[in-house]
C-alpha cells in the first residue's frame, strides 16, 4: 500500500495563509458597500417566511379551482328482497323478486350552494394573500432594523474614535509637563485614566457591533461586509400625507380586509343553506332467469322545512361575527392611523434635533474641549478638559442614539405599503 505523506513547513504554512488572507481582503474590499436597499433585497431572497407564505397563496389557489364543483358519484351494489326464510329461503333464484343491483348516485348541491363555496375559496385566496403581503412587509422591515443597528453602532464607533487621538494627546501633555515639573501625577493618571475609559468605550461597541452583525447576517445568510456609510433617513419614499389617507391599502390592514371577506362568505354560506339540495340516483337490478331485470331511477331533495330553528339561526350566527369583524376592521383602521400619525410626529421632531446636534451641540462640545486643552497645555487645570471631554463623550452618544431612533422610526413607516403599492 503506498503512502503519500505532506510535510507542512511553518514557512510554507505562513506564507499560504497570508495569500489566503491577502485574496480574502481583496475579495472582500472589492464587494461594493451594502445599502439599505441592497439589504432587504437580499434578506427578502432567502427568507423562508417568504416561502411558505407563497406556498399557503399556491394551496389556497389550488383549493379555490375545486370549489363550487359537484362532489364525486356514489356507486352503490347489494342485494334486493332476498329471502331468508323457507320456502326458497338464502337462495338468488328462488323468489321472482329478488335482484342484485349496482347503481349510481350524484349529489347536486343547490346552485347558491356552490356560489357560496366558491365565494369562501375567493376569499381564502386573497386571505392568503393578504398574510403574504403583512408577513413580507415584517420581514422587510425587520431586515432594515438589523441593518439600521449596524449602522447605528458604526455611527457610535466613529463618533468616539474621533476623540483617540486626543485622549492620546492629553495623556502625552500632561506626561511631559510632569517630567519638566510643572505637572501632577494626578493630572497624569486621571488622563490615562481618562482614555483607559474611552478604550474600554470602544471594545463594548466592538462587541455590539459583532452581535449586530449576525443579526443582519441572520437574514442575508452571510456576513454583510461593508455597509454604506450615508443613508437618507430624512425623506420617506412616499409622503407622509399619503401615509395618513392609505391606511386601507398598507399591509397590518389588508389581513382585516380579508377577514371581513371570509366572514361575508360565511354568511353567504349560511344563507344558502335554505336553498334545498338535489340528488339522483340510476340502479340496475338483475333478476332470475326468466324474470326481467329492473331499472330504478330515484331523484331526491333536501327539505328545509324548520328554517326558523334551524338555518335561520346559522344566519343569525354568521351575521354577528361579521358585523364583529367589520366593528374590529374599523377599530384597527383607527388604531392604524394613530400609530402612523403618531410615528411621523415623532419621526419628524428627529429632525430638528439631530440637525441642532450637528450645527450647534457637538461643535461647541468640541470646541470646549480643544480649548480647555489647550488651556491645560499653557499652564491651567486639567480638571476643565476632564469635565469638558466626558460631557461631549455623553453628547455624542445620544446624537447617535438619536440617529438610531430616527432611522428606526424611517423603516417602521418605509416599509407600510407593499411593494407593488410604493412608488
Amino acid at each position: 500500500m503506498l503512502s503519500i505523506h505532506f510535510v507542512r513547513h511553518p514557512r510554507v504554512t505562513a506564507l499560504a495563509l497570508f495569500v489566503w488572507g491577502a485574496a480574502a481582503a481583496i475579495a472582500h474590499a472589492a464587494e461594493p458597500p451594502l445599502t439599505l436597499e441592497a439589504a432587504v433585497r437580499q434578506g427578502l431572497a432567502r427568507a423562508p417566511q417568504i416561502e411558505a407564505r407563497a406556498s399557503d397563496t399556491a394551496a389556497a389557489h389550488e383549493e379555490a379551482v375545486r370549489a363550487g364543483r359537484l362532489p364525486d358519484p356514489t356507486l352503490k351494489f347489494g342485494l334486493s328482497n332476498f329471502p331468508v326464510t323457507e320456502p326458497g329461503a338464502f337462495s338468488l333464484r328462488s323468489d321472482g323478486m329478488t335482484m342484485r343491483t349496482i347503481g349510481v348516485t350524484q349529489a347536486i348541491p343547490s346552485r347558491a350552494a356552490r356560489t357560496a363555496e366558491r365565494s369562501l375559496a375567493t376569499a381564502q385566496v386573497d386571505a392568503a394573500e393578504a398574510e403574504r403581503v403583512a408577513v413580507e412587509q415584517n420581514v422587510r422591515e425587520r431586515i432594515a432594523d438589523t441593518w439600521i443597528d449596524v449602522w447605528a453602532i458604526e455611527q457610535r464607533r466613529g463618533l468616539l474614535l474621533d476623540l483617540h487621538d486626543e485622549a492620546t494627546l492629553a495623556v502625552r501633555i500632561t506626561q511631559a509637563r510632569l517630567r519638566g515639573g510643572e505637572g501632577s501625577a494626578v493630572d497624569a493618571l486621571a488622563a490615562q485614566a481618562e482614555l483607559a475609559a474611552l478604550d474600554n468605550r470602544l471594545e463594548a461597541t466592538d462587541a455590539d457591533l459583532a452581535a449586530a452583525q449576525a443579526g443582519l447576517q441572520r437574514w442575508l445568510g452571510v456576513p454583510p461586509g461593508v455597509l454604506a456609510a450615508t443613508q437618507d433617513f430624512s425623506r420617506l419614499p412616499v409622503t407622509a400625507d399619503r401615509l395618513v389617507s392609505s391606511v386601507d391599502q398598507q399591509a397590518p390592514l389588508q389581513a382585516w380586509a380579508a377577514r371581513e371577506q371570509l366572514a361575508q362568505a360565511a354568511l353567504d354560506q349560511a344563507r344558502a343553506a335554505k336553498h334545498p339540495d338535489w340528488s339522483v340516483s340510476a340502479s340496475y337490478g338483475k333478476r332470475a332467469p326468466g324474470m326481467s331485470d329492473m331499472v330504478m331511477l330515484e331523484v331526491g331533495v333536501s327539505l328545509p322545512l324548520f328554517t326558523h330553528d334551524r338555518q335561520d339561526r346559522g344566519i343569525s350566527a354568521r351575521l354577528a361575527q361579521r358585523d364583529a369583524v367589520q366593528a374590529d376592521h374599523e377599530d384597527a383602521r383607527r388604531a392604524q392611523r394613530e400609530a402612523v400619525t403618531r410615528a411621523i410626529a415623532s419621526w419628524q421632531g428627529w429632525d430638528g434635533q439631530i440637525e441642532r446636534y450637528q450645527q450647534t451641540l457637538l461643535p461647541l462640545a468640541r470646541d470646549r474641549a480643544r480649548t480647555a486643552l489647550a488651556g491645560y497645555r499653557a499652564g491651567s487645570s486639567l480638571q476643565p478638559w476632564l469635565d469638558a471631554r466626558r460631557a461631549e463623550i455623553e453628547l455624542r452618544l445620544n446624537y447617535a442614539d438619536a440617529l438610531a431612533s430616527r432611522a428606526r422610526l424611517w423603516a417602521s413607516l418605509a416599509y407600510l405599503l407593499p411593494a407593488e403599492v410604493t412608488p
